[in-house]
């Protein structure tokens, strides 16, 4: 491969929520479902860049995200993953699908998250992406993704195999796709079945029909346990059986056979080749238990996103989700700096109020507890979290406070999307360049910027601490305390 893999489309939020049932609802003849688990996981296009991501490929998605504590949770697990996240803004709310499972069978599926959202314009950096693309994988869930303009226009132009998996509310793949995935429910939907076919005949015509009409390369149309079949050249279909004859869990699998499929393309196979790969990862995936499974242990193990809020409404997701809609809304500009703040001093207190005059409001991702013990040894912080972020939100130069879990703030950064990332002078060895800050390619995949603000000098938490604790007086520098003004004439008395 000579570039990364992208995947393109629209991400929910799923949850599996594991229990027993051994009762029925005393007011209903329902039963109990008594929860002892739940794994939060990427669905939709998410769930593919994941599935690629654990092959070893560097994994590019670009997705809408919305601003609210779905998106943030989201952001976390597919850093997790290592899937890189180009985010787009998404009006309304994360679309979420909760399936409530007992003895490994899904007894009820909970949608919420209302209609498609409409994404938004996708920056420079999207569109250069695809130019050096690998391969291009539209994982449309018929959520507005697939259908954006911009990146229609994209796609169309893409030099790279583009494989499409579509949705019967979805819009036409691309003309000249290289391989479309539709399973057979997506196949009779698109496609009118003939009256009284076979289902082969069935998913054959509907195959050659929709190559057609979309003018595709190949359409393969995955038939479950039974394989899938290949319409490619002519009239005479490819078929390809299952090498293992599955049964289990079948969330996902769709999935599986469309990333599986696009990473061989990208190897140089065949699209006949690549269809027989992905059909022996698909039955393997069912085979072995299905998402539960498959799903990497770092995103299950990914720690939530959101805390709970200790300060008013300043603090937690919800908080800074408000802020920035409301910014947005207005055409403002947001602002966003994070750090520890570990006994908060004055050096912060100036980088704090130098960041929230470049925009309309001030985010600050602030690190937890565990992360700051991960970043600066056992030893640390000394002032818990929720005490940090009570301080920080009572600064009238901050607007609300995010704490992230994870050691840089990627994973916030791709959900808040902020025009300005801002950090204090004394941050990179090379002068507070701010090209050379680890967030700054980040940043510059929605076309925000990376500035750096005048550090006070000589104030440091580090260094308050080391005197604190070896008993010496702290530096009067670093006190956050209101210095009165001196006269000049009284200057030298002063001192």
């Amino acid at each position: 491969m000579t570039g990364p893999v992208v995947v393109l489309g629209d991400t929910l939020l799923d949850r599996d929520v594991e229990g027993a049932v051994n009762r029925l609802c005393p007011d209903s003849p329902v039963p109990v479902l008594d929860e002892s688990a739940h794994v939060d996981r990427p669905g939709g296009a998410g769930l593919s860049a994941v599935f690629a991501a654990a092959q070893g490929a560097e994994v590019v998605l670009v997705t809408a995200l919305a601003d609210d504590a779905g998106g943030a949770r989201l952001s976390v697990l597919l850093a997790a993953a290592g899937v890189q996240v180009y985010p787009l803004r998404l009006a309304g709310s994360t679309p979420e699908k909760i399936r409530l499972r007992a003895g490994g069978r899904v007894l009820l599926r909970h949608d919420r998250g209302g209609g498609a959202g409409e994404p938004g314009e996708p920056p420079e950096a999207v569109l250069r992406l695809l130019e050096r693309a690998s391969v291009v994988l539209v994982s449309d869930y018929g959520r507005g993704v697939a259908r954006q303009g911009a990146l229609r226009a994209a796609l169309a132009s893409v030099r790279a195999p583009v494989v499409w998996d579509p949705h019967p509310r979805g819009p036409a793949a691309v003309p000249g796709a290289h391989l479309v995935t539709p399973n057979e429910a997506e196949v009779r939907e698109l496609m009118e079945a003939p009256a009284g076919a076979t289902r082969l005949a069935t998913a054959a015509q509907g195959a050659q029909r929709l190559r057609q009409r979309w003018r595709a390369g190949a359409v393969s149309v995955t038939l479950g346990c039974d394989g899938a079949l290949l319409s490619h050249a002519g009239t005479t279909p490819l078929v390809v059986p299952a090498p293992v004859a599955a049964e289990g869990d079948t969330c996902g699998a769709g999935d599986r056979f469309a990333v599986a499929a696009s990473l061989a393309l990208a190897r140089g196979a065949l699209v006949s080749e690549a269809v027989q790969e992905a059909v022996a990862e698909a039955s393997a995936f069912v085979a072995d238990g299905g998402v539960a499974t498959a799903l990497p242990a770092t995103v299950r193990r990914a720690p939530q996103a959101a805390h709970n809020v200790v300060a008013g409404d300043r603090v937690g997701v919800a908080a800074a989700a408000a802020v920035v809609a409301r910014v947005r809304a207005a055409g403002g500009t947001v602002v966003a700096t994070g750090g520890c703040f570990d006994l908060l001093h004055a050096g912060h207190v100036a980088t704090l109020q130098a960041a929230r005059q470049l925009g309309d409001c001030l985010v600050v991702c602030l690190n937890s507890d565990a992360s700051v013990t991960g970043l600066k040894g056992p030893d640390r912080p000394v002032i818990r979290q929720d005490d940090r972020s009570r301080l920080l939100a009572a600064l009238s130069c901050v607007d609300a406070v995010m704490i992230f879990d994870e050691p840089t703030p990627a994973a916030a950064l791709s959900w808040l999307r902020p025009d300005i990332w801002v950090k204090g002078g004394d941050y990179s060895a090379g002068g507070g360049d701010g090209d050379n800050l680890p967030e700054a390619a980040i940043l510059r995949r929605w076309g925000g910027d990376t500035v750096v603000v005048p550090y006070l000098d000589g104030r440091s938490t580090t260094e308050m601490i080391a005197a604190a604790r070896a008993g010496g007086p702290p530096d009067p520098r670093m006190l956050v305390t209101a210095t009165p003004a001196v006269a000049p004439e009284s200057t030298e008395a002063a001192r």
